[in-house]
């Protein structure tokens, strides 16, 4: 049987599709469900709430983002470690109720310690809980159906996104503290979940080689981080997927400010941007992702970080509500390309006893990423113009396109997703 035949098709056979997938899987869906709803009843609007606090100008307040981020990077790092020798469930569910304890903290918050705390709080538990999640959607699933299930992770992400903003938009106009505390319910109630209705999935590793899934390949004990940098072709396809990741993530950190200070977008139509977002990717990820799959990782990549860097740049080149929102939905149509491919691409570059770790680098990229763009786009804003943003980051999307198409066009066609010999 040709394997995919395995991967469920959503919209003709709904039932085959929710019986190819572990009721593991489904738990942990809704659960995402739960926590991104919380999560982006206020993280949109998060940036505007500290600068109106505190007073200070956007580059000022984008350092408590760097700050945070930098520790968020280090954990990362020794994630993926945790994951693979302690368990993905343990590590998620202590990340999640870290999480909520953050948002209390946000919701007393009033000095720049003060928001400085929490946040380095949440910058620390987000990679925990995204490497002990991705690993152990790698252990339940196949090769075969990993872009697929990141893909439908991604529809229950983005359904709590497209929630989340449109409530938190009318919520935060009254009372941004009710806010945080109800994101703060969200997440421990994922946690109790996690805790109690989900099992170990890290594969048990003896003194003899541990079995691939798939049964082909003999793997070691778990070692550390040296047998991923030996994979120096993934360590390249992370170096350009951090500057893509840094045109991205300067859009959601800085759009909402931007567009506050500059064109005087109020919040309750600011958050119908990331709905739409959510949007997208609840209604077109799955077909997009049915549509990349077929093709090898790297070109695909390549086609959605052009598409990226489209949408950042066209920010610029936008003065109202209307402008913003395809801008928006350029930026999107990038992502549903760009987010599960990397994410399978990783998977299935790592070997069963590395998966944590492989997961951890791919994390550790995201949070560089978050570190740096703020610090970017506040400088850019700052010393040269609110609209040099989104030039820079239009360039630096470019650059990372240009760095996979090398990649794709030197890499042989084999070597492009296996996993390295241990």
């Amino acid at each position: 049987m040709n394997t995919r035949d395995l991967v469920p098709t959503l919209s003709h056979r709904p039932r085959s599709a929710w019986e190819a997938f572990p009721g593991q899987f489904w738990v942990i869906g809704f659960g995402v469900l739960l926590s991104s709803t919380g999560s982006s009843l206020v993280w949109p609007f998060q940036l505007i709430h500290i600068s109106r606090t505190l007073g200070l100008r956007l580059a000022a307040v984008a350092t408590l983002i760097t700050i945070s981020s930098s520790m968020g990077f280090a954990i990362s790092f020794l994630g993926g470690s945790l994951v693979d020798r302690l368990g993905r469930k343990p590590m998620m569910s202590a990340a999640q109720a870290a999480h909520g304890l953050g948002w209390i903290l946000m919701s007393v918050a009033g000095s720049y310690l003060g928001f400085l705390i929490p946040m380095v709080l949440m910058a620390v538990a987000q990679p925990l809980y995204a490497v002990g999640s991705d690993a152990m959607m790698a252990d339940l699933l196949p090769p075969a159906q990993r872009s697929t299930g990141y893909s439908i992770l991604r529809v229950f992400n983005n359904t709590g996104i497209a929630l989340g903003p449109a409530l938190g938009g009318l919520l935060v106009t009254r009372s941004y503290p009710a806010a945080f505390r109800c994101a703060a319910l969200a997440m421990v109630s994922y946690a109790v979940l996690l805790l109690f209705a989900v099992r170990e999935t890290l594969p048990e590793r003896t003194g003899e080689a541990v079995a691939e899934t798939s049964g082909s390949k003999a793997l070691a004990p778990a070692r550390g981080y040296s047998q991923v940098l030996r994979d120096k072709g993934f360590v390249a396809f992370s170096a350009f997927m951090v500057l893509g990741m840094v045109a991205s993530l300067m859009l959601w950190t800085l759009l909402a400010v931007y567009t506050k200070q500059n064109f005087r977008l109020s919040e309750r139509r600011y958050g119908w941007l990331p709905v739409t977002n959510a949007l997208m990717c609840v209604f077109v990820q799955y077909p997009v992702t049915r549509v990349t799959r077929r093709f090898q990782p790297l070109p695909t990549l390549v086609v959605g970080m052009l598409v990226y860097a489209g949408g950042v740049g066209s920010v610029a080149l936008m003065t109202g509500f209307w402008g913003f929102l395809l801008s928006m939905i350029i930026f999107s149509l990038g992502e549903l390309i760009v987010v599960p491919t990397a994410t399978a691409y990783t998977a299935n570059r790592a070997s069963q006893d590395s998966r944590g770790r492989y997961m951890g680098i791919y994390w550790m990229c995201c949070g560089l990423a978050r570190g740096i763009a703020p610090l970017i786009g506040g400088f850019l804003n700052d010393q040269v113009n609110p609209a040099a943003i989104w030039y820079g980051g239009f360039l630096l999307g470019l650059v990372s396109a240009m760095g996979l198409l090398f990649m794709s066009r030197h890499q042989p066609a084999r070597a492009l997703s296996a996993p390295i010999a241990s």
